[in-house]
């Protein structure tokens, strides 16, 4: 089997030699590339750089993109404070339901960046001999926790709504609500669209969530502008409805994040990602791509996958054909941490190389 696995590979020393063994009925390759211990020693040892196989869209190392994450979490929890606590304000001045809601939904949202910030931060830890794929999967524990804030901010909005309809209160500086509702929207929006762009370029799904989370954040602040337009109309029960409508969009939001955290809890993958990758593995030399597993951890992938090359090569050359589907499978899917490549014999002599093990199965 060949690997790419760049934390393993800062703690290897450098070798002389092949990389590596395998033999024509199908073993293993073990492909890291060693690497020369740098000046620092051991302080460097913490940091997970990347793998040697460095492209222009390629994810450089687990470091770099934790870190970027990090970044845009706390600019986009900056600016979702700022956006709070000016409709805090507002809202104990008016007195608004639709603006109670918006402002509690706006509040989770800015509290979710802190568990996810976190799960970042323990990202940046290189694997052990406990967790052999490193801390990757705080992301998806962060996840729980953001749907967990989630649903608080739907019953309390949902709450808030219906006693506000069933004992109606006036609202005081309808004006001033409106311009809450604006400068919410303004502040989702501006949110969404940094924490989904720098996702898309980390490969973090639950950081391009976060970021549509914040985009529906914001047009349910359209909806606190429509609920004190409705009031300044002479509609006393808008402000109340609009909170409802705003409860809606939170469940939806609850919804779609409960099953995005599914699919990941449950190693699912896009199936055209898998297609891209049994494309991509069949490079020169290999007769047939098998058995394709993928799977995330955090914002970064690993994949494991059989290839089936002619029996008679030796093993310098099977692994040659394992290394060029290796490298291809980095160029063609940049967020992959790892790539196990299992080779297996063509058997057109009728030997079945995995009689030994066929019992276990």
């Amino acid at each position: 089997m060949t690997e790419t696995d760049g934390n393993a590979a800062l703690r290897r020393p450098a070798h002389s030699h092949a990389q590596g063994g395998s033999d024509e009925a199908g073993h293993d390759h073990d492909g890291e590339h060693r690497h020369d211990r740098r000046r620092f020693g051991r302080f460097l040892d913490l940091l997970p750089f990347g793998h040697s196989h460095r492209h222009a869209p390629e994810i450089d190392s687990a470091l770099e993109t934790s870190s970027r994450g990090m970044r845009a979490l706390l600019a986009s929890l900056l600016i979702l404070g700022a956006t709070a606590a000016f409709q805090v304000a507002i809202t104990l001045l008016s007195g608004s339901a639709a603006l109670l809601t918006d402002t509690l939904h706006n509040v989770s949202d800015a509290l979710t960046a802190l568990p996810l910030w976190i799960a970042f931060w323990l990202g940046r830890r290189p694997p052990s001999r406990r967790y052999t794929y490193g801390f990757g999967r705080a992301e998806d524990i962060a996840g729980l926790i953001i749907i967990a804030f989630i649903l608080a901010s739907a019953v309390l909005a949902g709450y808030e709504s219906i006693r506000k309809l069933l004992e109606p209160r006036g609202i005081d500086h309808v004006g001033w609500v409106i311009v809450a509702g604006f400068v919410g929207f303004l502040g989702n929006e501006a949110v969404a669209f940094y924490r989904t762009r720098v996702g898309r370029e980390i490969g973090s799904a639950a950081l391009i969530a976060d970021g549509q989370h914040a985009r529906v954040d914001g047009l349910t602040s359209l909806a606190v502008v429509v609920g004190g337009a409705g009031v300044w109309a002479g509609l006393e029960a808008a402000d109340a409805l609009a909170g409802l409508a705003i409860t809606a969009v939170i469940v939806l939001v609850l919804r779609d994040t409960a099953l995005m955290m599914w699919y990941r809890l449950m190693d699912a993958v896009d199936p055209d990602l898998v297609r891209r990758i049994e494309h991509a593995a069949a490079v020169p030399g290999v007769e047939e791509v098998g058995e394709v597993r993928v799977r995330w951890v955090g914002h970064r992938l690993y994949t494991d996958i059989h290839i089936r090359v002619d029996e008679d090569l030796s093993t310098r050359r099977s692994h040659e054909i394992a290394e060029a589907a290796r490298h291809a499978l980095l160029h063609a899917a940049p967020q992959l941490a790892a790539v196990h490549v299992h080779v297996d014999p063509c058997g057109h002599s009728g030997i079945d190389a995995h009689a030994a093990a066929d019992h276990h199965r």
